[in-house]
């Protein structure tokens, strides 16, 4: 029996593929493999800003959301994303789409949507450029106007099948630039590490007796940001002042001597909790990041639990991006250790051989204030692992030991210098595996965890090791468990890779190469994911495609051979390398 139709009024988003039928004719299958990839990538993005991708209709995607900015937002990213994924393709099979939003009415049945919302959307986005957003006036008269969006106004447009004609916007990424807080830095006289406080959550149920929910969530929030030793934390007694007091964030933030600040609410009821949260700078007032979370409270106590890890996790990365970018505005002769480690972390991120080379530079000048400094000393050695797992090296002439040693005598020395601190466990266990001593490098990784249990990264560090080490049943379990924690990781693409890999070990070819090619879409310069996707493909049977992804593989790294793999990687059982080298030689790889 059919559902009853639902109808509502809602933002719908809907995008199409440019000249399909031409990519087809190109090359079929890597059209149809390329642009089903887009639509993946497309609806992740579009669920992470709080949507519903609803369907798939050949080469167009229609999604709904609650707020006409999340849907431009998601928009947005995704095409900034598509642009940089298809500047690293050597072909012209290049899906590139246009995107329309537009607020109207649909009807939902059968898991069909339908509606005069869809076809305005679908209008809207007929009107857009290559790779552009375009949106309906009613629905960018909703929009926040603080948020980072220029917006080009097209005017009255006439519309097939409206009477009435729409005005048009076309939205395009600003610029994001932030007031330079270095006065006010010192005025409020804060820590040499980023600070923070979260304030109470505000009981939006309107039921008094949901206060304790609220006030737990706060609290356990609380806790685990205390588990970031890079974190400096208020107290919950000191927090706690401004609960039910009108909030003025500066205020606020000049008062704890905190940089940023956490705000948010909770609504709950019989059937549904609805947790919102926002990270705030607080001597600008800027929002760094936002999020809503909506759950079935079937057990309060593990919602509260997780709940609490997915902010958290989420938190810590917007905080180290913020630190890094208010280390950038500095001048150098201004820096201390905190700052000299945050700036060469964000050069580590560039993820290059010569910004290793700068990033190592800055983590030397840190120790020279701090000789004990170990977040520096960790840094250290996650350069020697940066070089090694992505063979930055192959040219040089210092060979893979050599590098291992240097990576595990800084290791050491930053778990001397603090072993309380997750990060140098994590980078000494990410080393020893790499020098083949799994079951200490296991060991450290889960004191990591232990030490942390919401870091993401020393999850993704376990199930690397267990990889490698002959246990992939088990390392899917730590990348979804690192996935969960971080879904928007600076490193998700090496959370894609690996689970790749692991998901290859356990022949379940069909899904390493869609998680595989999901670390390609994400970082397209990196050459794993090209090689896992590969091996896969050629055990799988399907030759053209691995041969692609092959030829792919050797454009981004044209001195690939199963030297680099022996440079790059040591597996536990020479069985799993031999198996490994298999997919590759059936996709091109030379005997």
């Amino acid at each position: 029996m059919a559902e009853e139709p639902t109808r509502k009024l809602a933002v719908l988003l809907h995008a199409d593929v440019i000249g399909s039928t031409a990519l087809v004719q190109l090359n079929e299958t890597v059209a149809h493999g390329r642009i089903r990839d887009a639509f993946q990538h497309f609806s992740e993005i579009i669920t992470a800003h709080n949507g519903i991708a609803h369907e798939i209709r050949g080469d167009a995607l229609i999604a709904e959301f609650s707020k006409a900015s999340d849907a431009v937002t998601a928009a947005l990213e995704f095409q900034s994303s598509n642009t940089a994924h298809n500047e690293g393709l050597s072909d012209k099979v290049r899906p590139e789409l246009r995107v329309g939003v537009a607020m109207g009415e649909v009807v939902i049945a059968d898991n069909t949507v339908t509606g005069e919302g869809i076809v305005l959307a679908q209008r809207l986005e007929q009107l857009a450029e290559s790779g552009g957003v375009c949106v309906q006036g009613a629905a960018y008269e909703t929009m926040p106007k603080r948020l980072p969006f220029d917006y080009k106004n097209l005017g009255e447009q006439e519309l097939k099948g409206f009477d009435e004609p729409v005005r048009v916007y076309a939205v395009t990424q600003e610029a994001k630039t932030k007031p330079d807080d270095e006065t006010t830095t010192s005025e409020l006289a804060l820590v040499d590490k980023p600070s923070i406080a979260v304030l109470p959550l505000t009981n939006m149920s309107g039921d008094p007796e949901q206060e304790f929910f609220a006030d737990g969530m706060t609290e356990d929030i609380i806790t685990a940001l205390c588990g970031f030793s890079s974190l400096f934390v208020i107290a919950r007694n000191s927090t706690f002042v401004y609960k039910n007091a009108a909030q003025d964030i500066k205020k606020i933030g000049a008062e704890l001597g905190v940089r940023y600040v956490l705000e948010g609410s909770v609504r709950k009821s019989a059937t549904r909790v609805r947790i919102t949260a926002q990270l705030i700078e607080a001597a600008s007032g800027a929002h760094l990041w936002a999020q809503r979370y909506d759950r079935v409270p079937e057990d309060v106590f593990e919602l509260q639990d997780e709940i609490t890890q997915m902010i958290v996790a989420a938190i810590q990365p917007e905080l180290e991006t913020a630190e890094r970018e208010r280390a950038l505005r500095k001048s150098t002769g201004n820096l201390d250790s905190w700052e000299y480690y945050q700036r060469g972390m964000w050069h580590y991120y560039k993820m290059s051989g010569e910004e290793s080379t700068r990033a190592e530079s800055y983590f030397n000048q840190a120790l020279i204030d701090d000789p004990q400094y170990a977040p520096a000393l960790a840094a250290l050695a996650l350069v020697a692992h940066q070089r090694l797992i992505l063979n930055f090296t192959a040219n040089e002439s210092i060979d893979r030991q050599d590098l291992i040693d240097h990576g595990l005598k800084f290791a050491s020395a930053a778990v001397r210098a603090d072993d309380k601190d997750a990060f140098p466990q994590f980078v000494f266990g990410r080393l020893l595996a790499l020098n083949g001593d799994f079951d200490e490098a296991i060991d450290r990784l889960k004191l990591a965890i232990e030490l942390n249990p919401n870091y993401a990264l020393a999850y993704y560090g376990l199930g690397y090791t267990l990889t490698v080490g002959g246990n992939p049943e088990e390392a899917l379990k730590m990348f979804d468990t690192a996935l969960r924690l971080s879904p928007m990781d600076h490193f998700r693409w090496a959370f894609y890779t690996m689970r790749s890999m692991a998901l290859l070990f356990i022949k379940d070819f069909d899904s390493a190469v869609e998680w595989g090619r999901r670390g390609i879409r994400d970082q397209k310069d990196i050459f794993w994911a090209y090689a896992h996707v590969a091996s896969a493909l050629g055990h799988h049977g399907r030759s053209a495609e691995a041969e692609q992804v092959f030829a792919d593989l050797m454009r981004v790294k044209p001195d690939f051979s199963s030297a680099t793999i022996d440079e790059t990687i040591r597996f536990k059982h020479a069985a799993d390398r031999e198996y490994y080298l298999e997919g590759l030689r059936k996709a091109g790889l030379p005997e």
